[in-house]
């Protein structure tokens, strides 16, 4: 329900403990009454904290509002204050009142303006529109847009950055040069994935994706489970660009109303230019999520084809498994032909059940001693009839809980793995126990 939505409150010292605070902002105003939706802030050189969201009207029309701290100097940000000159911006002429939202952080042009980034479409053609300002309160609306793809829908959620190609560091929202990259991301309506493209920016406000053929929307996804509507932000202080995500998990209303909480944020990560291939981002756990470890084991095995080797360790409620897989090379020679190579983790049919000449190899997790219930995590390898390898990482739900009202997809995707690399996965694995307060 639209008018329910507001926006949340909590503050953080590493990313992964996390306190409650009172909500930042009610939908109180004529501009927000039926939601106040996604938002971005940017940082000002003099240390002052902008935010402008999206705010749904009372006839639901789509509008961009700015709030600021009503107190800079409190550390925890508690009390925002919205602009009295609300909405700044309102869905411009050929844009329709509902497809006009969330508004990217601001970046710095060589004119000395700032430029934002707003999600919309056009007929079937996915859109970021491009506004300049000098002060968030008067914006232009400027003739070139950002990017544009036909067929991909409405634009939810657009983030727009930078990535260095020579250093593994983040980079600050205006960065730009030789040797930057720019990441466009939208998360599209249609079907609630996040896409991604590299491409290059110039400063008329124009991005060119690197490979149209994995243009936004068309190609690379953050993540091929559930992930949607994330964001990134500049890290100053350690020089890293964290991707946030939302986890919209799918127990039924029902479940949902009885445990009292819906769907999750995912674990913070942080994102990288990948210098190896060129054509993809990096992404890992924030360094923050390693001093929750505290006890650690290592087995060492050989796999025969169609075993199950169990892993003994202490009952816990969290695990931070790293699996590290080599092949056979005279395996790898001996393998047949896949007859049908697939291009998907669900097109190879089966999922971790099926058995392939290369795969499927890997881990399965929460997993009870008759393994009627798991969750696999896999490696599966198709060989062409020239000898090339496509590697898959794929995940398979289906065993994963006796529930009926919940999804359980196979789903994953191509990974590069390069020559004399090792076949690397990383998996969080977190056990949630939840106590209710409430009277019955």
């Amino acid at each position: 329900m639209w008018g329910n939505i507001v926006w949340g409150h909590a503050a953080s010292t590493d990313l992964i403990h996390w306190i409650h605070l009172p909500t930042a902002m009610y939908p109180d105003q004529w501009y927000d009454s039926n939601g106040v939706w996604t938002g971005s802030t940017t940082k000002l050189p003099d240390g002052r904290l902008v935010v402008l969201y999206t705010g749904a009207t009372d006839d639901f029309v789509q509008v961009q509002n700015l709030a600021y701290p009503a107190n800079l100097s409190d550390p925890l940000l508690i009390d925002w204050v919205k602009y009295p000159g609300n909405p700044v911006i309102e869905p411009p002429q050929g844009v329709r009142d509902h497809d006009f939202r969330d508004p990217t952080t601001a970046w710095l042009t060589p004119q000395g303006k700032w430029r934002i980034s707003i999600g919309s479409k056009h007929n079937r053609t996915g859109i970021a529109l491009l506004y300049d300002t000098e002060d968030f309160k008067t914006f232009e609306l400027l003739g070139q847009m950002l990017h544009g793809v036909s067929g991909t829908g409405m634009w939810e959620c657009v983030d727009f950055y930078p990535v260095s190609k020579t250093k593994k560091v983040g980079l600050d929202t205006s960065e730009n040069g030789d040797d930057v990259k720019h990441v466009v991301k939208t998360s599209l309506d249609d079907d609630r994935n996040d896409y991604y493209a590299l491409g290059s920016y110039d400063d008329s406000g124009k991005w060119t994706p690197d490979d149209p053929k994995i243009d936004v929307g068309i190609g690379l996804r953050y993540d091929y489970g559930l992930f949607y509507a994330s964001k990134t932000f500049f890290d100053d202080d350690k020089k890293r660009r964290v991707l946030w995500g939302w986890i919209p998990e799918s127990d039924s209303v029902g479940a949902d109303i009885k445990k009292g909480w819906a769907s999750l944020q995912a674990v913070p990560r942080t994102v990288l230019y990948d210098k190896k291939t060129g054509s993809n981002l990096l992404q890992w756990p924030v360094e923050e999520i390693e001093k929750l470890r505290s006890k650690s084991w290592e087995f060492n095995h050989d796999l025969e084809p169609g075993c199950a080797v169990p892993l003994k360790v202490d009952d816990a409620s969290q695990l931070d498994i790293v699996v590290e897989l080599e092949l056979d090379e005279e395996s790898v020679k001996r393998a047949n032909v896949e007859t049908e190579p697939s291009d998907s983790c669900q097109g190879i049919g089966g999922g971790s059940s099926k058995r392939g000449a290369l795969g499927p190899f890997g881990i399965m997790v929460s997993a009870d001693k008759d393994l009627f219930e798991y969750t696999s995590l896999y490696f599966y390898i198709s060989k062409s009839s020239n000898g090339d390898l496509n590697t898959f990482f794929c995940t398979d739900l289906t065993r994963s809980s006796e529930a009926r009202d919940v999804l359980k997809p196979i789903y994953g995707s191509i990974v590069p793995v390069l020559k004399g690399e090792k076949l690397t996965m990383r998996i969080l694995v977190i056990f949630f126990v939840f106590v209710s307060n409430r009277s019955r």
